[in-house]
């Protein structure tokens, strides 16, 4: 493969994404010796991306706000998914933690992950706890 090298600093990777770029106008045929350079660049991108530049997963509150940003989701189909307007409110504020319930019919309904949906997080009452 011509001139691949590991990433190891910026200039690095400012040169990969350079290489790799070429490719986006004029795509390589897959199993050719270009098909196979792009894939090598684009593996080491990530690696560097992932190590130099994580990106950490949304709180499930974030997440549902995302969601519903995304798709332009009041918080009205947000309380017909989980149960009720004020429960709604409550999620979204951070007063009310999700239970097992809702992030299942969250999880069906709209798709989020359940992943990302059973991670911790603070409420509300937690952080005015730890001030006290």
């Amino acid at each position: 493969m011509e001139n691949i090298r590991p990433i190891k600093t910026e200039a690095d990777y400012d040169w990969a994404i350079s290489e790799i770029t070429r490719y986006f106008e004029n795509e390589p045929e897959v199993g050719s010796a270009d098909g196979d350079r792009f894939d090598v660049l684009a593996t080491l991108i990530e690696a560097y991306e992932d190590k130099h530049y994580p990106i950490e997963a949304p709180d499930p509150v974030e997440a549902i706000r995302s969601h519903m940003e995304l798709f332009k989701l009041s918080r009205k189909a947000l309380a017909d998914v989980i149960g009720s307007s004020p429960r709604a409110s409550e999620v979204l504020s951070r007063k009310r933690a999700l239970t097992m319930d809702m992030v299942f019919k969250l999880n069906r309904e709209w798709h989020i992950p359940a992943e990302v949906l059973v991670r911790p997080y603070h409420l509300a009452k937690d952080k005015e706890r730890k001030r006290a």
